[in-house]
C-alpha cells in the first residue's frame, strides 16, 4: 500500500530537505539543493528508486508515534515492540561545506534489533552508483555525485540486492549514529560532523530562532510550526523561499496535474513578507526582499512569475518516464514551463511587496525605486493584454479579473509610495489615472450584476477564489455589497466539503486539462479572512479551526485537501498553505481580541 502524502515529515538544512515516512524511511532527498536531482525518489516510484529505512527488524507498518522536538525541525520516531522501545532521531544540521543527513538510533527500553536498508539511486532513481569501502565507511560514486555513509562500531554494513544493509541491537541508553554526506565526486571528502554535537546544536539553534516569534494568540503551536516550515523552505544562501520541496505530488490521485514546485514564485511575495514581518522575523523578510530585487532586476518585459533558488530564469520542463509517480500519478515532471507565461498579477505582487517592505521599515536599496518605476512604466503600457492568470492555466490567455485587480494594486502602491516619500520621482498623475481606469473597467467587465459577484475573467460565468483577496488588497472595502456577494457566491459555487476550490475544473474549460483536483488550502484560508473582514467572525474562526485540523500529526500542510477521501493532495509541505495559516491567525487573533 502506497503511503499517503500526510504520512511524511520534513527535515532540512535551509538548502535542501528530506521527507521521512511514518515507517522510518527517507523517501525523498535532493542533493545538494532543493532543485537538484534526487538520490532518494521512492516518493515518486518504488523502493528501487532510492530510499533509506531504519526501523526495528521485522517492522512492517508505521511507527508507534513520532513528533518534532519542541520548536525544532528535529524529528523523533519511536517504535514499541515486544522486545522493547527504540527511537530514531532524524535531522539535517546547518551545513558548513557539505549537506549531512544524521540518523541516531537510541534504545529506550528492552533490547531491540534494528535494521538499516540504504538504496542510493542518483538522478531521480535512474542511476545505481558504484559502492566501495573506504576507511571502514561506504562511499557511493556515479558521475558528479559522491555520498559517504559513516556508521559507528560495532555496526557492520554489507552489500546485497544493490543496497547497503546493517543489523544491530540497542539496549536502554545505547545510541548508534549514521551520517550520510554528499559532495561533488571530483572534490575531496569534506570534514566529518559529530552527529551528537550536531543534534545538540540543531535543537538549540531552532529553539532560539522560534523564541523570536511575536505571535502569542490561539493556535500558537500551529503558527510556529508553519513559520519553522517557511524557514526550512528558505534557501539560505540567497533568501529565496521555495513553494515546496517536492515535484509531481498529484492534485488528484492518478491524475495529470503534477507540477514541480521547487522554485520561488513571485505570487507568494507579499503574503510571505507580511507573515515574516508581523511575527518578528525581519532578517528573513529582508533576505526575501533582497532575493526579490535581484530576481526581477532587468527589462520589465522579461519579468517572470517564478525563478530558481538564486534567481535563475531557465527552468525547462521535461518528464521522467522511469518513475511510476506517486500512487501511479503520472507524468512526473521536472522544471516548470509556466515560467514562460504572462501573468500580469506578478507586477502587482512585486510592487505591493516592495511598498510593504518600505512602509515596514526594512532598509531601502539605492536601486529599489528605479526598479519599481520601471515596472510601472511597462505595466502602464501593457496592462490591457490577456494573460494566463494566477493559477498558471494552460488553456489560453484571458482577461482574468484577479490579474487586473493586481494591476490596480501596482498602481495604487506606486502612487502611495510617491505620496509618502516626496523625494522620489515618478509619473504620479499617470499612475493615478491608471488606477482609476483599471478600477472602473474591472467593476464594469469583471462583475456579474445578475449574480452579484466578480467572475474569473471578463464575460465569463466561472468564479475564482482569488476574488476573495479583493477586500484584503484594498480594491473595495469589506462592507461593499459586491464584496459580500462575491464571498457568498464563491462559498456556494466553489465550496466543497466545507472548504474551497480555487476554480471549477468541470469540463477543463479553464486549464485545458482533464481530471479533478482537491480543495485549495490557501483559498480556504482566504475565505476565512474574507468572512472575518465582512463581519462573520464566528464563521471565520470555525473555518480556521477546521483548516488547522487538516494538518498532519507533525503540523504540516500540503497544497490541497480532498474532503471526500479525507487526505492531503499536491506538493508537500506547501509554503503558500502555511503562509495562509499564519496570516489568517494574525487576522483573526492578532489584534486586541486575541484569546
Amino acid at each position: 500500500m502506497h503511503p499517503r502524502i500526510e504520512d511524511y515529515a520534513l527535515i532540512g538544512d535551509e538548502q535542501t530537505a528530506a521527507l521521512v515516512g511514518r515507517d522510518g524511511s527517507v523517501d525523498w532527498l535532493c542533493l545538494p539543493r532543493f532543485d537538484s536531482s534526487a538520490c532518494f525518489a521512492r516518493l515518486l516510484g518504488d523502493k528501487e528508486n532510492g530510499h533509506w529505512r531504519i526501523a526495528p527488524k521485522g517492522a512492517k507498518g508505521p511507527c508507534t508515534r513520532r513528533a518534532y522536538r519542541r520548536d525544532t525541525l528535529v524529528l523523533d520516531t519511536e517504535w514499541e515492540t515486544g522486545q522493547g522501545t527504540v527511537r530514531v532521531t532524524d535531522l539535517m544540521p546547518q551545513r558548513d561545506r557539505a549537506p549531512d543527513l544524521v540518523r541516531i538510533v537510541e534504545g529506550l527500553s528492552g533490547k531491540v534489533t534494528v535494521r538499516s536498508t540504504l538504496r542510493l539511486r542518483f538522478d531521480y532513481g535512474s542511476i545505481v552508483p558504484w559502492m566501495r569501502k573506504s576507511g571502514g565507511h561506504r562511499v557511493a560514486i556515479a558521475g558528479p555525485d559522491s555520498v559517504w555513509l559513516r556508521t559507528e562500531p560495532p555496526v557492520h554494513t554489507w552489500g546485497e540486492d544493490l543496497g547497503t544493509h546493517s543489523e544491530f541491537t540497542v539496549e536502554k541508553g545505547e545510541k548508534v549514529a549514521f551520517v550520510l554526506t554528499w559532495h561533488p565526486s571530483h572534490h575531496p571528502r569534506p570534514a566529518q560532523v559529530d552527529p551528537y554535537k550536531a543534534l545538540h546544536t540543531s535543537v538549540k539553534d531552532w529553539q532560539r530562532w522560534a523564541a523570536e516569534c511575536r505571535y502569542d494568540g490561539p493556535h500558537r503551536d500551529a503558527v510556529l510550526r508553519s513559520l519553522i516550515t517557511l524557514k526550512a523552505l528558505t534557501y539560505a544562501p540567497t533568501g529565496g523561499i521555495v513553494a515546496a520541496p517536492t515535484t509531481s505530488l498529484p492534485e488528484q490521485l492518478g491524475g495529470v496535474r503534477n507540477w514541480d514546485y521547487r522554485y520561488c514564485w513571485l505570487r507568494d511575495s507579499t503574503l510571505t513578507l507580511g507573515a515574516l514581518l508581523t511575527c518578528g522575523y525581519h532578517k528573513e523578510a529582508e533576505a526575501w526582499r533582497n532575493w526579490l530585487l535581484r530576481a526581477v532586476a532587468g527589462d520589465p518585459a522579461d519579468l517572470q512569475i517564478m525563478y530558481g533558488l538564486a534567481g535563475e530564469r531557465r527552468l525547462p520542463e521535461f518528464e521522467l518516464p522511469w518513475l511510476s509517480g506517486f500512487a501511479g500519478s503520472t507524468p512526473v515532471r521536472i522544471g516548470n514551463e509556466a515560467v514562460d507565461q504572462l501573468q500580469l498579477d506578478v507586477y502587482g505582487e512585486v510592487l505591493d511587496s516592495l511598498w510593504l517592505a518600505r512602509s515596514s521599515g526594512l532598509s531601502t536599496k539605492p536601486h529599489m525605486w528605479a526598479i519599481q518605476a520601471s515596472l510601472m512604466d511597462w505595466l502602464h503600457a501593457q496592462w490591457r493584454q490577456p494573460d494566463e492568470g494566477l493559477w498558471e492555466v494552460r488553456g489560453g490567455r484571458r482577461h482574468f479579473v484577479h490579474s487586473k485587480v493586481m494591476v490596480w494594486v501596482a498602481a495604487d502602491r506606486a502612487v502611495r509610495t510617491l505620496e509618502e516619500n516626496p523625494k522620489l520621482r515618478g509619473d504620479v498623475d499617470g499612475w493615478r489615472a491608471l488606477r482609476a481606469e483599471v478600477h472602473r473597467e474591472v467593476c464594469e467587465k469583471g462583475f456579474d450584476t445578475e449574480r452579484n459577484t466578480f467572475t474569473q475573467s471578463y464575460g465569463s460565468r466561472e468564479l475564482d477564489a482569488a476574488a476573495l483577496l479583493i477586500p484584503r488588497v484594498g480594491f473595495l472595502p469589506p462592507d461593499d455589497p459586491r464584496v459580500i456577494g462575491t464571498v457568498d457566491a464563491i462559498r456556494e459555487e466553489l465550496g466543497h466539503g466545507g472548504f474551497v476550490r480555487r476554480y471549477s475544473t468541470a469540463g477543463a474549460t479553464v486549464d485545458g486539462l482533464t481530471g479533478d483536483e482537491g480543495t485549495f488550502l490557501v483559498c480556504s484560508f482566504w475565505l476565512a479572512d474574507a468572512l472575518h473582514m465582512t463581519g462573520r467572525r464566528k464563521e471565520a474562526r470555525e473555518l480556521f479551526e477546521r483548516l488547522v485540523g487538516l494538518a498532519n500529526d507533525v503540523g504540516l500542510l500540503s497544497e490541497e485537501y480532498d474532503p471526500v477521501a479525507g487526505r492531503q493532495l499536491g506538493n508537500f509541505p506547501q509554503a503558500f498553505s502555511h503562509v495562509g495559516l499564519v496570516n489568517t491567525a494574525l487576522a483573526l487573533f492578532g489584534g486586541d481580541e486575541a484569546g
